[in-house]
């Protein structure tokens, strides 16, 4: 598939067909796609939790499904698919990175940094994942796991607390499904959000 059409056809599922498992040698296809982002420094400050077992990916969506949530067709249909990755980033990867020799910012002070770039970078990689699922014939969506679940979330699966679980992405093979209300919003184009030269608003243009 020309990566054009990977693009334009990249969307949220949000429900899977159950019946069908995604082969293990997919899912490491994907996960190799991720290890290509870039990182600052060359950081590679991301870490990939895989669930693909019938166990794991119920004790995942027990322990990240707050205990008021409300029976949803979201959650029924998200609850279909077949692996979970949860990718995770790892701050002192960089810290340390550019304690180094080469960059020099010896006392590791997280301030230096304009944004968080081990956020970023792990988003980047997980892009790769959510890209490569769809040239692979697959659905996928990133969601985020509720900040009050994450410590039972690590205390399940043993995730270190140097690593930041940055959401989840399910993949499976997509089954009908609703768009996104969301969707009505319509998609910005690239001309309203482009700023040439210095910023303007839309009253200057």
């Amino acid at each position: 598939m020309e990566l054009s059409d990977v693009i334009r056809r990249r969307r949220m599922v949000r429900n899977y067909d159950p019946d069908r498992p995604v082969p293990a040698e997919l899912v490491d296809k994907l996960l190799g796609y991720a290890v290509h982002a870039p990182s600052a420094g060359f950081s590679q400050g991301w870490e990939f939790l895989v669930l693909d077992t019938p166990a794991a990916l119920e004790r995942f969506w027990a322990v990240t499904t707050p205990e008021d949530a409300l029976p949803s067709g979201w959650l029924e249909g998200m609850s279909r698919a077949p692996v979970i990755v949860v990718p995770h980033s790892h701050r002192n990867a960089y810290l340390d990175r550019y304690a180094e020799p080469d960059k020099g910012w010896t006392d590791k002070d997280e301030a230096r940094w304009p944004v968080p770039y081990w956020h970023i970078d792990t988003g980047m990689a997980s892009l790769l994942v959510l890209l490569g699922a769809v040239d692979e014939g697959l659905g996928a969506c990133f969601f985020g796991i509720p900040p009050a679940q994450i410590p039972g979330y690590r205390a399940e699966f043993g995730v270190p607390e140097a690593y930041t679980p940055i959401g989840a992405m399910t993949v499976g093979y997509r089954a009908q499904d609703k768009k996104s209300p969301s969707l009505k919003r319509g998609r910005r184009e690239a001309t309203t959000v482009t700023h040439r030269g210095r910023w303007t608003t839309s009253a200057e243009l």
